[in-house]
């Protein structure tokens, strides 16, 4: 596997003509009363075209305003990627936000996402970070990458993330 920054005019529809974005969620942590508990939440999680133009253009803007994408490539091919946003966030400017880290269904387990998260710490931290945020999808299997990754639920949650995904779960990722 080849990992490498992505360049802005690479980011186009074609980059991702041989991503598979899915998932088949069985069970998700839930936030209940104060305590996190696993529900049974069956369900398909897969992009659709329109979610694959809207992915390009938000990493777009991204890489414009001075955040990075960076991508696992195999045969040529992009099989992961991650993106990191440049602009501080929580009340003490302690965040930079990871809104995408996503591997390919067929490459999953072989070690890409690791990676691609090492990556990403790395340059939030030379670009003044405590801590990466995470929004993360509640599924189980991804809960529990990102407790391997040594994730923990976030000091501060962000209101605009969790306007927009309310199920998800949100954390952080000391850097220090």
């Amino acid at each position: 596997m080849d990992y490498r920054k992505v360049e802005i005019n690479e980011i186009d529809r074609e980059l991702f003509r041989n991503f598979r974005r899915r998932q088949a969620v069985t069970d998700c942590w839930r936030k209940e009363k104060g305590e996190w508990v696993i529900r049974n939440c069956p369900f398909i999680d897969e992009w659709s075209e329109e979610d694959y133009l809207v992915l390009v253009k938000c990493l777009r803007e991204t890489v414009e305003a001075g955040g990075i994408m960076f991508g696992a490539f195999l045969d040529g091919e992009l099989k992961g990627f991650a993106a990191v946003e440049c602009t501080p966030m929580g009340s003490r400017g302690q965040y930079l936000d990871l809104p995408s880290l996503h591997v390919s269904e067929d490459m999953r387990g072989r070690g890409a996402g690791k990676e691609l998260f090492r990556l990403a710490a790395a340059w939030a931290k030379e670009h003044g970070a405590r801590s990466l945020y995470i929004s993360g999808h509640s599924a189980v299997e991804t809960q529990a990458f990102y407790k391997a990754m040594s994730c923990v639920e976030a000091e501060e949650y962000s209101r605009e993330h969790v306007e927009m995904e309310p199920f998800d779960c949100q954390l952080e990722f000391i850097l220090e």
